[in-house]
């Protein structure tokens, strides 16, 4: 998540009284984080009729803090769209969009209530949903092209990249954050030689066997899996299976 105090509603893609209605409840979260009480206050201050705001954000402060998410995404996308990423490692490009999403954020308490909301159970789900948002952001304005399983892994893997370097980032007291950065870049030493060997596997005759042995099936079947048709799927899916 990220602080975007002074964000655009055109980059964001909020519409003004929704734009309105989260500026107003951000300096209510640091002491009453994303909840009812937040939402409440922010309306007030926005000047939004309570009607609309409820339209809105339906689910009050659930609704605000997965907004912010949102737009904290939006932001990055911005700004990486504005970076020439042509002569970087692909690896670099990575570490590199994570760090602008985490360097948009002027407040930390923002991100760390956020974290608290979405660490209860019956909130987990939508937590795990926008990391896998932010995953799919960066993919995307990194220029992933895939459709098949791998769609799939990347943001999988992205996701567990992001989220680990979130926790360290908000206990991190160093200089410019230097040791979130470094923490970042083993999490993607340590992908990136996870790759090294799934490709040698590939090429090796033993996996080569397997797949025309007893494995291949679970192999192929894999391979059926597609990237979500966005348009036509249901938002609290992450993909689809084609026969």
């Amino acid at each position: 998540m990220s602080d975007q105090t002074q964000a655009d509603p055109q980059e964001t893609g909020l519409t003004p009284q929704k734009q309105a209605i989260l500026q107003a409840a951000l300096p209510h979260v640091a002491f009453d984080g994303w909840t009812d009480v937040t939402f409440r206050a922010a309306v007030a201050d926005s000047g939004v009729a309570d009607g609309l705001a409820r339209a809105l954000f339906p689910r009050g402060g659930l609704d605000l803090a997965l907004a912010f998410h949102a737009q904290g995404d939006a932001l990055m996308v911005e700004r990486l769209a504005a970076l020439d990423l042509g002569s970087r490692r692909y690896s670099e490009r990575v570490a590199l969009a994570i760090r602008t999403r985490l360097e948009l954020v002027e407040d930390k308490e923002l991100v760390r209530r956020g974290t608290t909301l979405f660490s209860l159970p019956q909130h987990a789900a939508e937590g795990a949903k926008a990391i896998w948002g932010t995953a799919d952001a960066i993919w995307k304005a990194l220029g992933d092209t895939s459709t098949d399983f791998n769609w799939y892994t990347k943001r999988a893997t992205l996701s567990g990249v992001y989220g680990a370097t979130v926790l360290f980032w908000l206990g991190d007291d160093s200089p410019g954050h230097t040791a979130t950065w470094d923490f970042l870049d083993r999490r993607i030493a340590d992908v990136m030689q996870i790759e090294k060997v799934k490709a040698s596997l590939r090429d090796n005759p033993l996996s080569k066997a397997l797949r025309n042995g007893p494995f291949g099936a679970a192999l192929n079947a894999l391979e059926k899996f597609k990237m979500p048709d966005m348009p036509k799927m249901p938002d609290d899916l992450p993909g689809r299976f084609r026969q």
